[in-house]
């Protein structure tokens, strides 16, 4: 299974905003739901072993965060486009508002409450995970050795002190895809790529 889990900083999390404007007003769905259209499909099918854990945090308390979790085993209503990923995805937030617990609000998408700080560092301390960051070493110089099961990844915006202090104190492999700036998307396409180029190689 792999597994991604984004970091999402400014999307109203109880998705009260407009799908005709995802790169302002949203907080930049465009790129989450970019994000996660890009893990999921391929050409005329879904990746069913990949796993989408995005973490809306943002203002007010960690402890008020959402969580949305999308899994490929099970997912359905997920197309290529953006702007109907980013529709499933406001359902589910605008649906979970002021419900007290996860529930499947689509099906293979589940949504709920979390503390986002205290999720993360459950995540991160999990064995086999990848902080990708542009500070980590080059993927090509050193790839992650054994079978990563989890890549932590932010949004367009640059992950918080306190996000970053708990991917530093559970002291995950620090890893860089490339020397530019690339967008978060962008970033998923090049780890299943190298993914599956590894996986074709054992073969």
């Amino acid at each position: 299974m792999r597994r991604f889990v984004v970091l999402v900083h400014r999307v109203p999390r109880d998705g009260n905003f407009t799908l005709n404007d995802l790169a302002g007003g949203a907080g930049r769905m465009d790129e989450i739901a970019r994000a996660v259209s890009t893990a999921f499909t391929v050409s005329n099918d879904l990746r069913r072993d990949t796993q989408v854990i995005a973490l809306f945090g943002g203002e007010g308390s960690p402890a008020s965060g959402r969580r949305i979790t999308v899994s490929g085993t099970r997912v359905r209503y997920l197309n290529p486009d953006e702007r109907s990923t980013a529709a499933l995805l406001k359902n589910a937030l605008v649906r979970a508002a002021d419900f007290p617990r996860e529930f499947e609000s689509s099906p293979g998408l589940v949504v709920g409450p979390v503390d986002v700080r205290e999720e993360l560092r459950r995540l991160a301390a999990e064995p086999g995970g990848v902080w990708l960051t542009e500070d980590g070493t080059p993927w090509r110089v050193s790839p992650p050795t054994g079978p990563p099961t989890t890549f932590f990844l932010s949004d367009p915006y640059e992950p918080t002190d306190d996000e970053k202090s708990v991917l530093a104190a559970a002291k995950l492999s620090q890893v860089s895809i490339g020397p530019r700036s690339l967008r978060t998307s962008q970033v998923i396409d090049i780890v299943h790529h190298e993914l599956d180029l590894a996986e074709a190689s054992e073969r």
